[in-house]
């Protein structure tokens, strides 16, 4: 297999073991080939690329998959200097929360009555199993959705089938029409799949406000004796 994806040199993206046995295959095939060759490339030719090579995989680094109890799909990573880190919705702490992420802590405080954070690092929901993915995991700086169609689709597919496939209820929320494509490969099963409009100021009024996902989540979580997910952010 490649190494470009996956080597531990400096600003390299790292996998950890767990997720490279599922995913190996598939990083390995020439249209993942092609893809690590274009983000060399297109670096080589001055373009800054968000998030660095080194967090492209950091929600699967966070979240290995046997601890999966839900999904957050978003649609690509910020595409502005210092927010993306490779968790969909987050930025670092210090980093001015983006208004899409703003509404998410909107809904929080509707739904569970959970005071909005002092800040927008996402990483203590990692931490207890929220995988926090984007459909496409890398951008150009300034260019929203400018690495849609490369074959990061086909690798985020990939990880969706792995959650589903693992033999664990879990619940996956997807926000906004490209998360939602993934919704046809969860039908029938024993999942909860929560769909809602994405939490972009432009579409979050049309039902992600209001949408409960986070008391629902946790519902269907404590019926499967999973436990519920503390959504709260410690500063």
């Amino acid at each position: 297999m490649d190494s470009r994806f996956t080597d531990a040199q400096p600003n390299r993206p790292r996998l950890r073991s767990e997720w490279l046995e599922t995913l190996g295959a598939t990083l390995a095939e020439p249209e993942m080939q092609t893809l690590a060759r274009f983000l060399r490339d297109e670096k080589a030719r001055g373009k800054v690329v968000y998030p660095p090579g080194s967090e492209i995989f950091n929600a699967l680094q966070l979240t290995p998959p046997q601890t999966v109890r839900v999904i957050i799909l978003g649609q690509d990573p910020y595409h502005g200097p210092d927010q993306a880190h490779g968790l969909s919705f987050s930025v670092r702490k210090g980093v001015a929360v983006p208004p899409s992420l703003r509404n998410i802590f909107k809904e929080l405080q509707r739904d569970l009555g959970i005071e909005r954070p002092l800040h927008g690092c996402l990483n203590h929901w990692a931490e207890q199993g929220v995988l926090l993915l984007n459909s496409v995991l890398t951008v150009e700086s300034g260019l929203a959705g400018s690495h849609q169609n490369l074959g990061w689709e086909r690798f985020t597919d990939r990880v969706v089938a792995t959650v589903r496939d693992g033999g664990k209820p879990a619940v996956f929320m997807l926000w906004g029409a490209h998360a939602r494509k993934k919704a046809a490969a969860l039908e029938g099963l024993a999942h909860c799949v929560l769909t809602a409009p994405h939490p972009s100021p432009l579409s979050a009024h049309r039902g992600f406000l209001g949408c409960g996902h986070f008391s629902k989540a946790n519902e269907f979580l404590e019926r499967c004796g999973r436990g519920a997910i503390d959504w709260s952010l410690p500063d």
